[in-house]
């Protein structure tokens, strides 16, 4: 069984603070826990609110249906009760006026008063939550303790007690394992992921939803040792993470779409310098400014091809927390050994969305550096471009060698680095570059399929659909309906085995996405000629949960 929670309110009111101290006590109860955030771009005012959704079994979505809402103010009331359970608890301060039987009217606002501290009121709520819940006091106060000093601490539990006191048990819920995960989203798994992979300097621009990433590994940088630089631009960015690239520093650079619509000039830089790069692109919907607050999966199209001219480049999406700290290892040590750039996708709803997951295992990272030595001067000369078989030249690092000079260049060049414009160089070096995607497609991983063997219905996603899309199979399955569901990390090169071998079998095929025009669906189109029969598409900001997939799969299939 599981339970949701929603908080909500307007921007100001401290909600998102102990929304994460709520999270921290129920997961260390033992509870399996995913959160996720929807909130508007503004400081103060507006409609913000976070669900929590826990339980004994492992979670990977959000639900629409709620147990207990914390209305903060009366929009959360007015924009939520429909979502409510018939057994459901809504909490508020008695001040706001609802005739509904399931509301918990309590005096919050003049309790934290008599406490000394209006902006206890949360901590109030968490105390009512946990005894609807039946849990007990335990972890509660070593949880303050983290987040505060000793006196807010004493504060903050006192208010906990006197909300813990005023609610009577409502739901009876099984005891919750050990405690033996981690509570961790996407974004802060990226910034993990780029630190065990060796990342010695990072520049960015702060962007929502991508700044979370930055702001984690700046907070870090002196215990790993490297380099954070916040500069004025995406432009700058880019270009110093191309510069340490070349002088041998594991470089980063990350963004949101609008700044990564700055880089294109840049991406093309590091295709033809063939720099080891990795670019983290966290999508929200555009155009222009767009939502920038919200969920979407508009950017792969783009990024396809974002720069003029043709590179080598390869595009992973992050799933979940878990694979987005192993595919940030792998992206940084696949870009170091075929010389060329990575990007990284994930999104705002990824972004912000907190999950408990294993810990991680890091006798499963390795840094693979890719450096040449004095056996590769020939005749004793370097050649940076040197032509080679698998299109990989041998790339040493500047100064390292006495009497021997990395050239590089934007332009057009030879072997050497020398500028060019012979038509036989050019050709022979766009071959070179571009040879390299041969080996790549070998060290592809194929996307995570669930369901049954023959499925009639095959449902295809990328990135964030991962835990929609499987507990929506599970619904259908249920339900007896024949289907399965292919989430794809790796996404060009294209990996296309288990996609040739499900997309024989089904009667009809259908992409899940969140964007207007189907982007997967047509790069699968054009890599293989197999055609999506019927899409599911989502463009307004939000995230589609397994209960929609569920629904519009519905009235598809029957």
């Amino acid at each position: 069984m599981k339970y949701n929670i929603l908080i909500g309110g307007s921007a100001g009111q401290g909600m998102d603070t102990w929304a994460v101290l709520l999270e921290k006590i129920i997961k260390r109860k033992g509870y399996y826990v995913f959160s996720n955030k929807d909130y508007m771009s503004r400081i103060r005012g507006g409609h913000n609110f976070i669900q929590i959704r826990f339980g004994t079994e492992p979670i990977s979505s959000h639900d629409p249906k709620l147990d207990i809402i914390v209305a903060l103010d009366k929009n959360t009331i007015d924009f939520h009760t429909e979502r409510l359970q018939e057994n459901g608890v809504i909490i508020c301060d008695q001040a706001i006026e609802i005739e509904d039987k399931r509301v918990l009217a309590l005096p919050l606002k003049e309790l934290a008063k008599e406490l000394g501290n209006p902006k206890v009121t949360g901590t109030i709520c968490m105390g009512v939550v946990l005894k609807l819940f039946g849990m007990n006091f335990d972890r509660v106060e070593e949880v303050f303790e983290e987040k505060f000093e000793k006196e807010t601490t004493e504060l903050n539990f006192k208010a906990f007690q006197e909300g813990y006191e005023y609610a009577q048990q409502q739901f009876h819920i099984e005891k919750g394992g050990e405690d033996q995960h981690i509570l961790i989203n996407s974004n802060q798994a990226i910034a993990l992921g780029a630190l065990a992979g060796g990342v010695g300097f990072f520049a960015g621009y702060p962007m929502t939803p991508f700044t979370s990433i930055m702001t984690y590994m700046s907070e870090k940088q002196e215990d790993a040792k490297m380099v954070v630089e916040q500069v004025e631009d995406e432009i700058a960015a880019i270009n110093m993470a191309i510069g340490t690239s070349y002088a041998g520093v594991r470089s980063m650079t990350g963004t949101s779409g609008g700044g990564f619509s700055l880089m294109t000039e840049a991406l093309g830089l590091a295709g033809i310098m063939e720099n080891p790069l990795v670019v983290a692109n966290i999508q929200r919907p555009g155009p222009a400014t767009g939502l920038p607050t919200r969920t979407e999966q508009s950017d792969l199209s783009f990024i396809l091809t974002a720069s003029h001219g043709e590179i080598p480049r390869m595009v992973l999406a992050v799933r979940h927390a878990e694979d987005a700290f192993y595919q940030t290892v792998r992206a940084l040590n696949l870009a170091d050994k075929y010389q060329m750039l990575v990007i990284i996708l994930g999104d705002q709803y990824l972004s912000d969305a907190t999950e408990t997951i294993k810990p991680y295992d890091f006798s499963k990272v390795t840094i693979e550096r890719h450096i040449a030595g004095k056996e590769s001067f020939k005749d004793g000369e370097y050649k940076r471009y040197q032509p080679t078989e698998d299109g990989l030249s041998p790339r040493i690092i500047p100064g390292k060698h006495r009497g021997q000079i990395v050239l590089t260049d934007s332009d057009e060049h030879n072997e050497y680095g020398h500028i060019t414009e012979s038509a036989e160089v050019r050709t022979a070096m766009m071959d070179k570059r571009m040879k390299r995607m041969d080996a790549l497609k070998e060290e592809l991983i194929e996307p995570d399929y669930f369901g049954v063997d023959h499925p009639e219905n095959l449902l295809i996603g990328w990135g964030s659909m991962y835990g929609p899309l499987k507990e929506a199979v599970a619904l259908l399955q249920e339900e007896g309906i024949s289907v399965g569901t292919l989430v794809f990390g790796d996404i060009y090169p294209l990996p296309t085995k288990l996609l040739e071998k499900y997309s024989t079998t089904a009667k009809q095929i259908l992409n899940v996405e969140q964007n207007y025009t189907g982007q997967l669906a047509k790069l699968i189109r054009q890599e293989t000629g197999i055609h999506c029969s019927k899409s599911i598409l989502k463009y307004d900001g939000r995230q589609m949960c397994s209960h929609e997939i569920y629904s519009r799969v519905k009235g598809e299939v029957l």
